[in-house]
């Protein structure tokens, strides 16, 4: 998708720059029957349908529009380790059982991520230098203090650095410190969804794109996959859409909040200048209630993300007058660089920020809600959706299965973020 022309943006780097390519199943050789069914070429989906193939089971994934089309396709890049939420906040939310099962799977999301993209070989610009959580003032730097705490209490090995560290790792003098963790890195999104969708066809999955799902529903005997040609037989089936949910599937929709996240990336950096900005090669995001990240990528690039939809009526003119002002006053060595690309995305967000594995019939179910970290997650809850779909066994899920997941006032919330967001960058850095 491309961001509005008054920017002169080329739209998203992501597409501009990935190097995985895949060539998909042509749409005549669509299967009668097939052991697993899934809807979406996202992380979520793309892992399942790997997964499933190595298993030796039947697969036929199917992508409305094209391989990374939604968030995984739009995203930061960050492969953070965990949630958003501080662990004790978790075991709070989930219970003294699944809170730190949840705790552990997400701590060593990482560590899946990085071992699928060896295992493949997936060129997607991956380094596993840490990230930094940044803090915007004092406040936020107690904020760092508890999560080091926690999480360090939890086996997670955080790093809390103080300002001047924090200025030497980000090249900014805009923090007053920040927590390391070495688990973390940074890759390129979309290559990595390719590459992906290129193992799983691979190790023997079908991937059909373009082609919408217009239903699927359970006859009593199996799942029907219904398509624009004809229907699927599936033993088991998944729908992998998160936030780009495009049908009802007889009356399942998920249930969340809608979040925009934009992107603003420069042109390539001389030397003198990529060299002073997170020289460490990690990736970072601060504390500030609207939340921005920054990173670089391998061509020199520095990223920087926000909350707020840069293409929306509502905020795009202010979301983007507020990052070349952001650019300038967190790297002031970068005043007046612009932006080569900007383009957007859209996130997923439960009322509670935990994700949701919402069943949906026997050997079915629909897994979406990673508010914001759609990588680590989306890889860990995909692969285990295989193992328990195809076998049954519900405790390869990182979390218990519910039969209904509402978030209350979703859409208004929404609104509610995306207004705050435009309010916000309208004032900030002035």
């Amino acid at each position: 998708m491309q961001a509005s022309g008054a920017f002169g943006s080329k739209g998203n780097l992501w597409q501009d720059t990935a190097v995985e390519r895949i060539t998909p199943d042509p749409l005549v050789a669509l299967p009668d029957q097939v052991d697993l069914a899934v809807v979406g070429g996202g992380f979520t989906g793309l892992c399942a349908a790997l997964e499933a193939a190595r298993m030796g089971a039947r697969v036929a994934l199917f992508e409305a529009t094209e391989i990374g089309h939604g968030g995984s396709g739009r995203n930061v890049g960050l492969v953070n380790a965990g949630l958003w939420l501080p662990p004790d906040e978790i075991i709070q939310k989930m219970g003294e059982e699944t809170g730190p099962k949840l705790i552990a799977a997400l701590g060593a999301a990482p560590d899946h991520v990085f071992s699928l993209i060896a295992r493949e070989k997936i060129a997607c610009e991956a380094r596993r230098d840490g990230t930094l959580h940044c803090a915007h003032n004092a406040s936020g730097f107690s904020d760092l203090q508890m999560r080091h705490r926690q999480g360090n209490r939890h086996g997670a090995p955080l790093q809390l650095l103080d300002g001047a560290e924090a200025r030497r790792r980000t090249g900014s003098d805009a923090f007053a410190g920040a927590l390391f963790d070495p688990r973390a890195g940074t890759i390129q999104p979309l290559s990595y969804a390719r590459g992906l969708a290129r193992a799983a066809q691979a190790a023997g999955a079908q991937i059909f794109v373009p082609i919408a799902v217009e239903d699927i529903r359970h006859d009593g005997t199996g799942w029907l996959v219904q398509t624009g040609q004809r229907a699927i037989k599936a033993k088991a089936t998944l729908i992998a859409t998160n936030a780009y949910h495009l049908a009802a599937f007889s009356g399942y929709r998920p249930s969340f909040i809608p979040v925009y996240y934009s992107q603003f990336a420069t042109t390539p950096l001389p030397e003198d200048l990529r060299s002073s900005i997170l020289s460490g090669g990690e990736g970072a995001w601060d504390t500030a209630l609207v939340m921005s990240s920054f990173r670089m990528d391998a061509a020199g690039r520095l990223i920087l993300g926000a909350i707020g939809n840069v293409e929306g009526r509502l905020g795009g003119n202010s979301h983007h007058a507020w990052a070349a002002r952001k650019l300038a006053q967190t790297f002031p060595q970068l005043a007046g660089q612009g932006f080569s690309h900007i383009w957007q995305g859209r996130i997923a967000m439960t009322g509670d920020h935990i994700p949701k594995v919402r069943q949906i019939g026997p050997n079915g179910a629909a897994v979406f809600g990673y508010s914001g970290r759609g990588i680590g997650p989306g890889s860990v809850f995909g692969t285990a959706a295989a193992r328990a779909l195809l076998e049954g066994d519900q405790s390869a899920w990182p979390l218990p299965p519910v039969d209904h997941a509402p978030t209350r006032w979703a859409r208004l919330r929404g609104a509610y973020y995306e207004i705050g967001a435009a309010l916000g960058h309208a004032t900030q850095n002035r």
